[in-house]
């Protein structure tokens, strides 16, 4: 019996100590093994655009009101009660037509009496000068009843204009504006005698001011009629009116009060689309800017460091890039520097995007590249090649 225990604890120990060693191999050959890595992040496909310098034309846009090329008052010119309105508000009208009817009965009146007098004034100047000839009447008698004459029919005269002024016409062609008198409204002449404009549509006038913060982006820093080279209009819809203007008028000096330039356009309205008092934008299009690029407005972000564009760098790694721009050219940002020739910018899923991660570039559809206005270069399948060049493609405004 002794032996046995002894024998089971030779047993224990043998197999206690196996079990010790076992779990020390596990553990040695546990802690040479190496921890696997984490799957890296698949690749975000984005859009790209491979940009390359150009040239573009130096634009400004600069709030602006249309006025009619003319605008003629239309007043009257003899005092009475307004008896008619013989026009329809806002219609256009032609050279002659009444618009408006002024009581005639009170210069009828003066006309007549106008008439009777000069009747007789000539019957007088006739008789003088029969006796005149038979030296019945001295010379001075005979030139005063022609002076006398002379008179009645120069008070004739204006009686005739009196009364055909009662007949209130428009002077020009053009659009009519709103009546400024009622009928039976009393109308005298002076300062109460406005009754309506007549605007003179086409061609348009735009006027607007250019301060001198916008000049100094110009080229010379200032605008003058031989830098200018297109002037387009941008109603208020955001649509482009289809007509092109040119400068008509520009201050050859800057208001000492508010700082600006004062500038005038014309622009043919021949359908009447535009219509005076219309707040609308001026395109003045001044120079050339050389050597810039164009990005799409959605590819800038605008951060705390300032404006940002993403992209595609070596490797497919998204790379942030710090840019300088300019004005909108079309749908396009301009943009000064920060870009190099070549470069792929990234155009869309923008907020997804994280520096340093990789992207998955592809070209844009043909929707996206003529929206974009950048020049568009499918992506190089090594990106370790060298970049192939297209000229750049202008953005269709």
């Amino acid at each position: 019996m002794f032996l046995q225990n002894k024998k089971s604890s030779r047993n224990r120990k043998f197999f206690g100590v196996d079990a010790v060693s076992l779990m020390l191999a596990g553990a040695l050959l546990a802690g040479c093994s190496k921890p696997e890595a984490p799957p890296a992040p698949p690749a975000l496909p984005v859009t790209v655009l491979r940009v390359e310098p150009q040239n573009v034309p130096q634009t400004l846009e600069i709030m602006a009101q249309t006025e009619g090329a003319k605008e003629t008052e239309v007043r009257a010119r003899v005092s009475g009660i307004l008896t008619q309105q013989l026009y329809v508000e806002g219609e256009a009208v032609r050279a002659g037509q009444p618009l408006f009817q002024i009581d005639r009965a009170p210069y009828e009146i003066a006309h007549a009496e106008a008439k009777a007098r000069a009747d007789q004034t000539a019957r007088e100047m006739a008789r003088a000068h029969k006796l005149l000839e038979i030296n019945g009447v001295s010379r001075r008698e005979y030139d005063d009843a022609v002076s006398v004459n002379d008179m009645a029919q120069a008070a004739l005269r204006q009686a005739q204009l009196n009364l055909s002024w009662t007949a209130v016409t428009a002077p020009v062609d053009g659009v009519s504006g709103r009546a400024d008198k009622s009928v039976g409204n009393l109308i005298t002449t002076g300062v109460d005698s406005l009754l309506t404009h007549i605007y003179q549509n086409n061609p348009m006038w735009v006027r607007f001011s250019l301060s001198e913060g916008e000049a100094a982006k110009l080229p010379g820093g200032r605008l003058n009629a031989e830098n200018i080279t297109d002037v387009e209009l941008v109603l208020a819809d955001g649509s482009k009116y289809p007509q092109h203007g040119k400068v008509n008028f520009l201050a050859s000096s800057i208001d000492t009060v508010l700082g600006t330039q004062q500038l005038r356009a014309e622009f043919p309205n021949p359908d009447g689309r535009l219509l005076p008092g219309q707040f609308v934008r001026v395109r003045l299009s001044a120079g050339m800017r050389e050597g810039v690029y164009l990005v799409p407005q959605s590819a800038v972000l605008q951060t705390n460091q300032g404006d940002m564009l993403m992209l595609a760098g070596e490797n497919d790694i998204i790379t942030p890039r710090p840019v300088q721009l300019g004005e909108w050219h079309g749908r396009d940002w301009i943009v000064l520097s920060g870009l190099n020739p070549g470069d792929r910018v990234i155009i869309d899923n923008l907020i997804k995007l994280r520096p340093g991660s990789p992207v998955a570039p592809h070209a844009p559809q043909t929707s996206q590249a003529q929206a974009a206005g950048a020049t568009l270069q499918k992506p190089d399948a090594n990106p370790d090649a060298a970049p192939n060049a297209t000229p750049n493609a202008t953005s269709a405004q």
